[in-house]
């Protein structure tokens, strides 16, 4: 299967008839058919790594001050017991633990109302060890080498998909639906996009050494870790292709993309 990285944006995008959303019915025809869907979520953030190990994951309303149209909404898809309980193993006892409370966040609801609108793949979770050491989270290098760990899963059928934003900074974020793009933002998302098209990780997980553009990108690292899993899973023959670019409330990139 391939491996997708989609930047999810604003909940208002569940209810939007717009490029981005349109793209992501596009892409689900293109796709071939999953077993079933793991996604990294920029918004399961916990102590440790867990798995979603539900068989029928609630749909959860992470999100506030949104119309009431969106609360009332709800994804009904199967969850994937067997197939996480799989990932599970391929991660080690030590890094994953199944978890039957969560759920699926908007991270997931979100895309796959767009992606799948008839609920009928199995999809559960991957949370992000979000834990802190001596004042200091994980390195971008321990979810990169963690991620490996869960190529097996795509010839199980398992489509895995990291759903965050690679320039995501909500303290300037603009509320107009036109608002011109940051220069800032518009710089990172080009560095990182560079990297991608030039396969260059390393930097990747070294954003510190960029400067400033990246440091109001990525202000806090949630909805940047998705991408890391995503391209952690990257073969070395395999292309990558850009399934959308733009902008979002001038500090939301919405860059999509597709391995293999």
């Amino acid at each position: 299967m391939p491996v997708l990285f989609i930047g999810h944006g604003s909940p208002m995008n569940i209810v939007a008839d717009n490029d981005f959303t349109r793209s992501l019915s596009t892409l689900a025809a293109e796709l071939p058919a999953p077993e079933a869907i793991m996604v990294i979520s920029a918004h399961w953030l916990t102590n440790g790594t867990l798995v979603g190990c539900m068989s029928e994951p609630r749909t959860i309303h992470d999100f506030y001050g949104f119309p009431r149209e969106l609360y009332e909404m709800s994804y009904p898809c199967p969850g994937a017991p067997e197939h996480a309980r799989l990932a599970r193993e391929y991660l080690g006892l030590e890094a994953g633990t199944c978890d039957e409370e969560w759920g699926l966040d908007h991270a997931s609801w979100s895309v796959f109302h767009h992606m799948y609108p008839d609920a009928d793949v199995p999809v559960f979770e991957l949370s992000l060890d979000y834990s802190f050491n001596d004042w200091h989270p994980k390195p971008l290098e321990y979810h990169y080498e963690l991620a490996k760990r869960l190529a097996p899963l795509r010839s199980e059928g398992v489509l895995i998909l990291g759903s965050g934003n690679l320039v995501h900074n909500l303290g300037l974020i603009d509320f107009s639906t036109d608002a011109p793009v940051y220069g800032w933002a518009r710089e990172a998302d080009e560095t990182i996009r560079s990297c991608l098209v030039e396969r260059k990780h390393e930097p990747l997980l070294e954003i510190e050494t960029f400067g400033r553009a990246l440091e109001l990108a990525v202000p806090t690292l949630d909805h940047y870790l998705p991408m890391i899993y995503s391209i952690a899973l990257q073969e070395d023959d395999e292309p990558l292709s850009f399934t959308f670019e733009g902008f979002q409330n001038g500090s939301i990139s919405m860059r999509c993309f597709r391995i293999g």
